[in-house]
């Protein structure tokens, strides 16, 4: 059975209520139980903290045991060569997503430390992206 894990990154606990003309009105616990359920022939876990420091401790932890992992650092994509670093030592292939086309936005979204490192991208897609990267690695 594959094992994938769905990493989130800072605010993105607040989907929902937060500027849902760019990332939905649907909380990722309502999205997630519908995946869950959509693909229950797969193991899911999901993980989500406001911390650097903690999401590098999860990679690190998941990195050499999971299928994939599906990781959306948030803001940290732009900023943190920590992560970055952490995709690059990690033996489990990571796909990079994001929910909002982050190329359509303000320039600093433009960058990621995280992408050359990542089996693939997926950005712009809403919730849905994350649906993609699951299917990038059961069609594998």
């Amino acid at each position: 059975m594959i094992k994938l894990i769905i990493i989130n990154g800072p605010n993105l606990n607040l989907l929902g209520k937060r500027e849902p003309n760019i990332y939905g009105s649907n909380t990722f616990t309502e999205f997630l139980d519908k995946v869950k359920e959509k693909y229950s022939n797969i193991v899911l876990e999901y993980y989500q903290s406001n911390i650097e420091g903690e999401l590098i401790t999860k990679l690190h932890e998941v990195g050499y045991s999971y299928d994939g992992i599906i990781l959306n650092a948030a803001a940290y994509t732009h900023t943190s060569i920590g992560i970055g670093d952490a995709v690059k030592a990690i033996n489990t292939p990571v796909v990079e997503v994001h929910i909002s086309n982050t190329m359509s936005r303000e320039t600093f979204r433009h960058q990621s430390y995280i992408s050359t490192n990542a089996k693939g991208v997926i950005l712009g897609f809403g919730l849905q992206s994350y649906e993609l990267a699951i299917q990038s690695f059961i069609k594998e």
